[in-house]
């Protein structure tokens, strides 16, 4: 059975999608980007501060869902600039300490004009 996991302490989804179901006792949560839940808005002008807001958002899902950081199976993160792969890993480790699968690969644009997106498959357990 699928279940649909939103949360107001995270962003609304910003189309035609969930922020994150659960089946089978896995997490799929969407794509995150840098948007404060309270105003709507990207926040942050630096890789650095736009990943930290969207780890805050994923944390959420994840508490909402009943999962946690330490759960996450499995991420794909999406960077406008691979060169700020570094900087993105410095935030990246302070919160997946597990060390889950990962791929992380630049794009040409990303919704809103944000510099990151991490998207999470975790487990619930």
């Amino acid at each position: 059975m699928l279940k649909i996991i939103n949360t107001p302490k995270a962003p609304a989804a910003i189309g035609p999608y969930s922020q994150a179901v659960i089946y089978n006792n896995t997490l799929y949560l969407s794509g995150q980007i840098p948007i404060d839940p309270a105003t709507g808005e990207i926040t942050g002008n630096s890789v650095t501060e736009q990943t930290e807001r969207i780890i805050r958002n994923i944390s959420e899902v994840l508490k909402e869902s009943g999962s946690d950081f330490s759960k996450v199976i499995k991420t794909t993160c999406f960077l406008r600039d691979i060169s700020r792969f570094g900087e993105f890993n410095n935030i990246y480790s302070k919160y997946f300490i597990g060390k889950p699968a990962r791929s992380c690969v630049e794009v040409s644009a990303l919704p809103k004009g944000a510099l990151v997106e991490i998207e999470v498959i975790a487990g619930i357990f």
